[in-house]
């Protein structure tokens, strides 16, 4: 869970120093940076130099890391069609989680 979280934050905010997202995520810089070193030894995400501060390094999701994320979601999505068309919700209760999907989503960036 730590690296999806990690890869994702990169892939909605855009590349950031090893700090700052320890920071954010309210661990130590220790802990971000083993969880960091899994996704680049996986070539996930890769290490660039600041544009802003060339003495820096700011981590970036490579394309191989964006198809996990899109893949990760793919399943999560089939997961849901299927719960949803397994029978055992309504269709009222189908319809009410629609409704209330663009709240959730809203939420879910806000997170």
């Amino acid at each position: 869970m730590p690296e999806r979280s990690a890869l994702a934050w990169l892939d909605r905010g855009g590349p950031a120093a090893s700090s700052a997202m320890a920071r954010e995520a309210q661990i130590t810089a220790q802990a971000m940076g083993a969880t960091l070193n899994g996704l680049r030894n996986r070539g996930l995400v890769e290490r660039r130099p600041d544009p802003e501060d060339g003495r820096r390094v700011v981590l970036t999701v490579t394309d191989a890391g964006r198809q996990a994320l899109k893949d990760k979601r793919n399943a999560r999505a089939e997961l849901f069609a299927r719960a949803l068309t397994s029978g055992a919700f309504t269709q009222a209760e189908v319809e009410q989680l629609a409704a209330v999907a663009p709240l959730l989503e809203r939420l879910a960036r806000h997170i």
